[in-house]
């Protein structure tokens, strides 16, 4: 990093983004190193932006750019901190402004910041600040694929307890990837037609429905994308210490967590969702308030659970997804716009922060490209 001249010592940046990963990140730097200054957060356009976020400017990145000399936007660091697989896009239109120094937040170093912010809060324990242990747990985890899913450069190289489930399947019933994939969502008890609505959730049902006898202790869902940081170290931590269940460090969203679901769902769906779960859960509803004013949000549907949590959650979340179904205006069934899969990552956080008896752990998610 740069100081903004001789006698200054402190160390100035702007951050490229204003959404969940770029809040987090910038909350991290601020209090991991006093010496960090940020001078805004820089957006391609102001239009659906907040003016600020923690009192620091949100700017558009042609304003910074006038502002600043050609020195400057060559040295300044602009941190990255938008999803992975636009990194070079947007580092292209940060070089076009004059920005010569670009700094990808990864994944792997956003969960490093974010492991080492949490902790200083006292919030969302690591997995991989347990004390060793000596057996490996049985674990059976399942990467959802869709047949659209675009090709990856750089593919996972998943371990063995790691299996391929192919999504979508009643839609697309044959096909090389099928042939390819260890299991498919439309074989045995199953609602791979609801694909289009549920994404990965049908992958959560096929698993509860179909695998959970077989499975180990642990088992799981990942993406082709996406899994959990966890190596065999960390599966024995888990098994040596009774951890109920391992998520990606929560994100942060403000106002609350709200936020996600007024940009992902439709109000009118949304009320469809807290009118289901006052019919079904009332405890859970009575909650709600409570718990949605968290700023803290658990996103991508990514979870490694004992069996028993896994099936729990499920015995509970799909109840209420299909009366959202019915009460939603289209219902569920007449259309195909992901509504229900969104929905299921803020029940998720719903669960697991109304559950505070379950000894939840947390590691960072690994993005492949």
């Amino acid at each position: 990093m740069v100081s903004s001249g001789g006698k200054d010592k402190r160390m100035k940046a702007y951050l490229f983004g204003a959404k969940s990963i770029a809040i987090g990140v910038s909350r991290a730097l601020r209090d991991l190193d006093k010496d960090f200054i940020q001078e805004g957060f820089l957006v391609s356009s102001l239009e659906g932006n907040p003016e600020e976020i923690d009192g620091i400017p949100v700017v558009e990145l042609a304003s910074a750019a006038e502002k600043l000399g050609s020195r400057e936007k060559r040295e300044i660091p602009v941190y990255l901190a938008v999803p992975e697989d636009i990194h070079q896009v947007v580092t292209g239109i940060l070089e076009n402004y004059g920005f010569a120094n670009c700094v990808p937040v990864t994944a792997e170093r956003e969960a490093r910041w974010m492991e080492r912010y949490y902790e200083r809060l006292g919030l969302f324990p690591s997995v991989h600040h347990l004390t060793k242990g000596s057996t490996t747990p049985e674990v059976s985890v399942f990467a959802a694929r869709f047949a659209k899913d675009r090709k990856l450069e750089n593919p996972p190289q998943f371990p063995d307890y790691v299996h391929s489930i192919l999504l979508g399947c009643s839609a697309h019933p044959s096909g090389e990837q099928q042939a390819e994939a260890d299991f498919l969502d439309n074989t045995g008890e199953h609602i791979s037609e609801k694909n289009p609505n549920y994404c990965e959730m049908t992958a959560f049902y096929w698993i509860w429905k179909n695998a959970l006898e077989k499975a180990g202790d642990y088992v799981g869902v990942y993406h082709y994308r996406r899994a959990l940081d966890l190596s065999k170290k960390d599966l024995q931590r888990m098994a040596e210490h009774g951890v109920d269940a391992v998520l990606p460090y929560p994100m942060i969203h403000l106002p609350d967590m709200r936020e996600h679901h007024t940009r992902y769902i439709k109000e009118t769906d949304w009320q469809a969702m807290l009118a289901a779960l006052k019919e079904l859960y009332p405890d859970y509803a009575r909650a709600y308030p409570r718990l949605s004013r968290s700023i803290y949000f658990y996103n991508y549907n990514l979870i490694l659970a004992k069996k028993k949590v896994f099936s729990d959650y499920c015995g509970w979340v799909f109840p209420l997804l299909s009366r959202v179904e019915e009460l939603s205006v289209p219902r569920g069934w007449e259309r195909g716009d992901r509504y229900t899969g969104y929905m299921s990552e803020s029940l998720l956080t719903l669960y697991i922060l109304y559950h505070r008896e379950l000894k939840i752990y947390h590691t960072g998610r690994i993005l492949y490209t």
